[in-house]
């Protein structure tokens, strides 16, 4: 990865990736680590990745170690503009909406790490640096 990444920011596969310890995940975040990049979330993905089975300790400290960026009035609005754009509606999308909106705000060049590739490159253009895990 040659390109400098200032920001990155995870999904629910990616924040549970970490949790998991996936290595490939791990590889990714020691090479934007050594780029300084600073991690950040969106508050509801700790709601989508929050379950009866999470290793609440591993999240806790995976949660000391990003930017929670909080769900506001503002920050709700924002997402339904970007959903009307991409010709995209309904609860499937809600989440996806909202973390491509903490996405789009964040100091560039920003790097959005997920599992919904194909709907996340539709919310976020090329303003953001997709990786599919």
């Amino acid at each position: 990865m040659s390109e400098r990444i200032e920001t990155v920011v995870l999904d629910s596969e990616g924040l549970s990736a970490w949790i998991a310890q996936d290595r490939k995940l791990l590889a990714m975040l020691q090479v934007f680590h050594g780029m300084g990049a600073d991690l950040v979330i969106g508050a509801n993905t700790i709601v989508e990745v929050t379950h009866t089975h999470a290793h609440m300790p591993r999240m806790n400290w995976a949660l000391s170690r990003v930017k929670v960026e909080p769900v506001t009035e503002q920050t709700a609005k924002a997402p339904a503009e970007l959903l009307k754009g991409a010709g995209l509606h309904g609860h499937k999308y809600a989440i996806d909406a909202t973390v491509a909106e903490v996405a789009l705000r964040q100091p560039k060049p920003v790097a959005l790490l997920t599992s919904d590739s194909d709907d996340m490159t539709k919310l976020c253009g090329n303003q953001v640096r997709i990786i599919a895990l």
